[in-house]
């Protein structure tokens, strides 16, 4: 069996960027989207292999792959809608806040009003792709949520992130990474 299979065996880092190469080589997909992997669930070969292990049916090989698509869907769709929330209803108030104190000494202030825009910029850039999110079919939305919503999320996240870095700590809206792991120590 080991002989058989001794292809697909890598004993690597299979995060590494050494991998997707060498499956390749392997001639072994590289699957590393969620949208991905879940495309090929119910391909004929799978659904062979389950059918003889009786695992599933063809038609719960199917369903299986519709639930996965729904289930990807509806947790990045939480995900965005929940960044955009927290982004409107906390951290703008508290850049609005910020920004207020350096009123009339706008070189104190340094890039602050810059930073804080940026958030608004790629906030508008993020709920206008959610709002053009396809509706045709699981894998489209599944493929465009994170072929196009993630990267902006990250985005969100960089700006958001680099506020965090200007912004008066008792203003921040949420509780920082640095507050979270060490506030045991204080």
């Amino acid at each position: 069996m080991y002989k058989e299979n001794k292809h697909v065996i890598f004993t690597g880092n299979g995060y590494s960027a050494e991998w997707p190469i060498e499956a390749s080589k392997r001639g072994l997909p590289n699957l590393n989207t969620t949208p991905k992997a879940v495309a090929t669930w119910n391909s004929d070969k799978n659904k062979k292999l389950f059918e003889t292990l009786k695992i599933y049916s063809a038609e719960e090989t199917d369903a299986r792959q519709e639930v996965m698509y729904e289930n990807y869907i509806s947790s990045l769709c939480c995900e965005v809608e929940t960044m955009i929330q927290m982004v409107e209803t906390g951290f703008l108030p508290a850049c609005a806040k910020d920004l207020e104190k350096y009123k009339g000494f706008e070189k104190l202030g340094g890039k602050r009003k810059e930073t804080y825009e940026a958030i608004v910029e790629q906030l508008e850039k993020l709920k206008a792709a959610y709002e053009k999110r396809p509706h045709s079919g699981l894998p489209a939305e599944a493929g465009y949520l994170c072929d196009t919503m993630k990267p902006l999320m990250v985005s969100l996240r960089a700006a958001v992130d680099k506020a965090e870095g200007v912004m008066e700590a008792g203003l921040y809206p949420y509780p920082t990474y640095e507050n979270m792991i060490y506030a045991h120590h204080f």
